[in-house]
């Protein structure tokens, strides 16, 4: 009998770690498309551009729709995936984006752009809060850091889109027709690999339940993560759009030089999180907020200062490195403060995080008005020593000091 009752929970703890296996890879396809999509996108706005005939100026407000229709629909996917799970809104957050990916390459004019990029926008939001709810239940199972690594892959997703972009922009293809094509293969993985998600947490609120409105107050911790990833995604921003203009402008770098800018940070930026995961289960994620903020302000600190080219290159790359784990910890806090509600805490963190990612060219360029370009990345410097200090907040009750995850052994590799 006891053999018996032995095997059976054998059985089921080895059927449960298969699950989770299958649900992380999930995980990373779905990380991967969302940065590939978006990627291809931004390889086609020059075209895009050029076919509605909007114009710098005008095209840079329109990209505000993008942003806008993101937010909106991150606060409402949120609290959706706590409420049905991710394994429904996954899927369809990431059919919309692929489906949705089509409309800026078919804009003729400036009206049918924005409405384009406001439905993109609501596609993306969707798809991004409920797969990093997902990778919050999906690090809960495993109960080890895992949520670094997920956000490397979208940024690889985006490396593939510029090579696969690339290539086709040589072919002579036009834009809608490399962005159907994108949008068909994101169909087609969307279906393929939607059954390995995880259901519905067991504590998530009962769709077939009825609803009783009550009006829970979002917890003040909750609000603190999401200042602190505007703070630090404002940061990101402001070396997405910033850098190469940085070697360009300040120091008369060429233009295949000063390119190598953003190269650098995004490297940087990409092998830290492939690497943050392992750093976390050893020495928490407080260690990596709070020093790899203080990192990331001593390297924007020397691309500031520095006369020399290559020293403003290592600036970036430290720049990047530091910032590389601090994102993950703040999502991975949030959906871990509260089960039942922990998609709702993600979409509030990365819907403010996401408006620091637009602020930062927002705020630097009227700043250049008034100092030079380069003492003006004093202020995410200042962004990210904030964030150093206020890095114990992520010490959350019920974990352990190395760990913002719920204590659990598991046998899942």
């Amino acid at each position: 009998m006891e053999r018996t009752e032995t095997r059976e929970t054998m059985e089921t703890t080895e059927s449960t770690a298969k699950s989770l296996r299958a649900a992380r890879l999930a995980t990373f396809t779905y990380f991967a498309l969302n940065g590939f999509l978006m990627g291809m996108w931004i390889v086609h706005i020059p075209g895009i551009e050029h076919r509605a005939d909007t114009g710098h100026a005008l095209f840079g407000w329109l990209l505000l729709l993008l942003g806008a229709g993101a937010f909106a629909a991150m606060q409402i996917a949120g609290p959706l995936t706590d409420r049905f799970g991710a394994r429904v809104v996954v899927p369809l957050g990431a059919a919309l984006c692929s489906v949705t990916l089509i409309l800026p390459g078919l804009a003729a004019n400036a009206w049918t752009l924005g409405a384009a990029l406001l439905v993109l926008g609501v596609g993306n939001g969707c798809l991004d809060v409920s797969m990093n709810a997902h990778a919050v239940q999906v690090e809960r199972g495993y109960g080890r850091p895992v949520m670094s690594a997920f956000h490397a892959t979208y940024s690889l997703g985006g490396v593939l889109a510029s090579l696969v972009g690339a290539r086709t922009l040589g072919w002579g293809w036009t834009p809608a027709a490399t962005l159907t094509a994108a949008a068909a293969l994101g169909l087609a993985v969307t279906a393929a690999v939607s059954r390995a998600l995880l259901g519905r947490p067991a504590t998530a609120p009962d769709p077939d339940a009825p609803v009783v409105k009550t009006r829970r107050r979002t917890p003040r911790r909750i609000w603190a993560l999401a200042v602190l990833a505007l703070m630090i995604m404002l940061c990101e921003g402001v070396a997405n759009d910033w850098s190469v203009l940085h070697l360009r402008n300040v120091l008369d770098a060429p233009a295949a030089t000063a390119a190598l800018a953003f190269g650098a940070f995004a490297t940087a930026m990409t092998a830290g999180r492939l690497l943050a995961d392992r750093v976390a289960a050893r020495v928490g994620p407080v260690a990596i907020l709070r020093y790899g903020a203080s990192a990331a302000a001593l390297g924007m600190t020397v691309a500031a200062l520095s006369p020399w080219i290559p020293l403003a290159l290592l600036g970036w790359t430290v720049f990047g490195a530091g910032l590389s784990g601090c994102v993950p910890q703040l999502f991975s806090a949030a959906g871990h403060t509260d089960q039942s509600t922990a998609g709702a805490n993600v979409s509030r963190v990365a819907g403010l995080g996401y408006l620091g990612m637009l602020a930062g060219p927002a705020v630097i360029g009227p700043l250049t008005h008034l100092v030079p370009l380069n003492l003006t990345f004093f202020l995410p410097v200042a962004f990210c020593v904030i964030a150093a200090c206020a890095a114990g907040i992520l010490r959350t009750p019920g974990t352990d000091r190395k760990s913002s995850c719920p204590r659990r052994r598991t046998a899942v590799g």
